[in-house]
């Protein structure tokens, strides 16, 4: 039996009526791992144990945090200054939001890059847009707690955004606010939310581990595993390469969080929120500036609103885009100038995000928007049909033994 390989008489016990023990030791041992994958794949375990972080500090900081309009703020500064380390626990949270971002679109990039929502991964890559999506949801609402100059104002902004959808518009805005302004009710279901939110994203976490292992990663050369020559086992080799993506995600949160705490925030969300001044300029935080850009370069509401969602959905049809039978970039010149066209486009977009909507800011949105949907609607099905790539490898093992010989 299963239960009979460990040698803990506990373990065999609860083993043999609830198989977990060994179900862990598959995923440790017997799991089987393309042996190419290099740092770029440590970045879906840094997402994780960033939700995590996420978790236990925002459920030390609702104990402490009272969700009403006359006491939020000063709520959060007790938090700062009275609560036994609140002042780390509160800036390991914001900071570690940020750094979650950061973690999650690099690990968009690197899917992009290698190809990773092609067949037979495309429920994998859907889900994780879903989880980007969940992870907006959560942020947005979360910023929206310290009842600060930004926060209510942001709140204000992007909720009556619905209000351009046509007949239940308007009815959308009421029920978001829970009345007829963003007030007291706004903020009890948004402290609602954003406590609920993180426990969604874990579920769907586990559905996108769970469609992960069906047909196994992907890999920087983009080809299926021919044998037991191109895999090796997920422990020792991945956990401490994991291990050393973890230590340096760890240093650099710790820096910031020690020495830069504010620097990834707004300073007018350190004013309490005042429903009769309007802040000179409204920005969101920094990880939704890019589709921030998108919306504003539309002068239309409605048409805005849809460009913005239009950004996201257009990932979710991206398998269907991109019909080329190469997945990764290494073996697609034409489609490898185009990506890093994208990645300067989303930089530049998230920098137009965050200046004033006048003047040279708001063309170069509108410039940068189209390229962005370009990219999606138009070049990528067109490599399809007529981009020649280079050969592929007969295996994984073959270009791992063709440096190793050449190095030898």
């Amino acid at each position: 039996m299963a239960a009979e390989k460990f040698s803990n008489p506990v373990v065999r016990w609860v083993d043999h009526r609830l198989p977990i023990f060994s179900m862990l030791d598959h995923e440790k041992y017997d799991y089987p791992v393309p042996k190419n994958l290099n740092y770029f794949w440590n970045f879906g375990v840094l997402a994780g144990m960033a939700l995590v972080i996420m978790i236990v500090t925002g459920i030390v900081l609702a104990m402490n945090y009272t969700a009403h309009v006359d006491h939020a703020f000063s709520s959060v500064e007790r938090i700062m200054r009275d609560v036994n380390h609140g002042w780390l626990i509160r800036y390991i949270h914001m900071n570690t939001a940020s750094f979650f971002f950061i973690v999650v679109y690099i690990h968009i990039f690197r899917g992009l890059y290698y190809g990773s929502y092609k067949a037979p991964r495309e429920l994998l890559w859907m889900l994780g847009v879903v989880i980007f999506l969940l992870m907006m949801a959560t942020a947005f609402m979360g910023y929206v707690l310290p009842w600060g100059q930004m926060s209510f104002w942001g709140a204000t902004v992007i909720t009556n955004l619905f209000s351009a959808i046509p007949f239940v518009g308007e009815s959308i805005v009421t029920f978001l606010w829970g009345g007829f302004s963003v007030d007291n009710p706004t903020l009890n279901r948004f402290f609602s939310l954003h406590y609920l939110m993180p426990f969604v994203i874990a579920g769907v976490v586990v559905l996108h581990i769970i469609a992960l292992h069906r047909f196994g990663s992907n890999n920087p050369i983009g080809i299926d595993a021919k044998g037991p020559q191109d895999t090796i086992s997920f422990h020792p080799y991945y956990t401490i390469k994991d291990m050393v993506g973890v230590a340096m995600f760890l240093l650099l949160l710790a820096v910031a969080v020690f020495f830069f705490p504010n620097a990834m925030g707004h300073p007018d969300n350190y004013i309490p929120a005042n429903p009769m001044q309007t802040p000179a300029h409204i920005v969101p935080e920094w990880y939704f500036l890019p589709f921030y850009a998108i919306l504003r370069a539309v002068p239309d509401k409605l048409g805005g609103v849809l460009l913005m969602f239009a950004a996201i959905f257009v990932l979710f049809v991206l398998p269907w885009l991109d019909r080329s039978p190469v997945r990764s970039a290494r073996f697609r010149p034409m489609f490898r100038i185009f990506f890093w066209l994208l990645f300067i486009d989303c930089i530049a977009l998230g920098y137009l995000g965050g200046k004033p909507a006048e003047g040279i800011y708001v063309l170069l949105s509108r410039i940068a928007t189209g390229w962005y949907f370009l990219h999606f609607l138009v070049l990528l099905p067109m490599l399809s049909i007529f981009e020649t790539t280079k050969p592929l490898p007969k295996s994984i093992s073959e270009p791992v033994l063709a440096t190793a010989k050449g190095v030898a």
